[in-house]
């Protein structure tokens, strides 16, 4: 990727899973990181590796709390993003997409900084429409127990077309899809560590439901370079634009591909699915493909092996 000019970046929940590989990305790009996070739902192994560049600065900060710094451009992806972790406390997850978000938008605004939300798919909740596009409003329970991350990211992305509205600003919104990879918490209950983790051990693997709920996984190389492309778009474009990968897998395959790949022969067991666990998740990414000119290009038997070299060598 060709460098683009000296520009500062700030990347809220920049020692996460995908922050991480964002302020891999940006530096090798030219950019200078200023990594902000919480260590709420990260560790900072995501970025020992860049503490000694000097275009990489590491500030330990909350964002519920307003930030002064000068900066070019803004991601936030400041929120935990697992099951596991946004529901031990749910009023901190509200406050971090809601408050955390005003804060960096009003820090936009006065530096007059790009700034990016990274939205999720879960904004379409349990959806009634299949394969999701950007403009289905959702079916989200809003006092369920994931209610605090769902309706958290959707009160997010209002205040950022809000903020466009009324300050004019250069505003941009991705909604994720399911993302893996290297650098994924082991305990974090997603889908594929969850699995990946129970296979290096040699125990049976967790399948919720029976199974036959399908999801789509995006490699996270090809994500990263979904929210460089955007960020990059016309300041006219703003989203929302899915990211994620357009093929849908059920979860019990999932199983069977993380169990072959790893040689387990433990086999899975089953438990209740979830309360609001949504049945089907597929991007419509139309948009992307027309607006950023992207789509995912690393397959998931390519990805899967990536990860669990991953997990081998630095979690299970």
């Amino acid at each position: 990727m060709a460098a683009m000019g000296y520009r500062r970046v700030l990347v809220a929940g920049g020692a996460g899973f995908i922050g991480s590989h964002l302020c891999d990305r940006l530096l090798a790009d030219g950019a200078e990181v200023l990594c902000v996070d919480n260590f709420y739902s990260s560790t900072r192994s995501n970025i020992h590796h860049l503490l000694g560049n000097p275009r990489f600065e590491l500030l330990r900060h909350d964002i519920t709390f307003p930030l002064y710094v000068e900066v070019d451009e803004i991601y936030n992806l400041a929120c935990p993003a697992s099951p596991v972790f946004y529901q031990r406390d749910p009023v901190q997850t509200t406050k971090t997409s809601v408050i955390g978000s005003i804060n960096l938008l009003g820090l936009a605004k006065r530096t007059g900084a790009t700034i990016l939300l990274a939205s999720t798919s879960e904004v379409y909740g349990d959806p009634a429409v299949h394969p999701q596009t950007e403009d289905y409003w959702g079916n989200v329970n809003p006092i369920g127990p994931r209610s605090c991350y769902d309706e958290g990211k959707r009160c997010a992305e209002t205040l950022f077309f809000d903020y466009r509205r009324q300050h004019d600003m250069p505003i941009k919104v991705v909604r994720i899809f399911n993302t893996y990879g290297p650098r994924m918490q082991p305990d974090d209950g997603r889908v594929v560590s969850n699995f990946v983790v129970q296979a290096l051990n040699g125990n049976q693997l967790t399948v919720y439901g029976d199974g036959d709920q399908t999801r789509s996984f995006c490699f996270v190389d090809d994500l990263i370079d979904g929210l460089m492309a955007m960020m990059r778009t016309p300041r006219a474009v703003t989203g929302p634009i899915n990211l994620g990968n357009p093929s849908e897998i059920s979860v019990g395959y999932l199983a069977e591909q993380v169990m072959s790949m790893v040689g387990s022969t433990a086999g899975v067991i089953y438990e209740d699915l979830p309360t609001d666990d949504p049945r089907q998740r597929r991007p419509d990414i139309s948009q992307a493909q027309e607006v950023l000119g992207w789509r995912p290009t690393v397959p998931l038997a390519d990805g899967l092996a990536r990860t669990v070299a991953w997990f081998r060598d630095n979690q299970a």
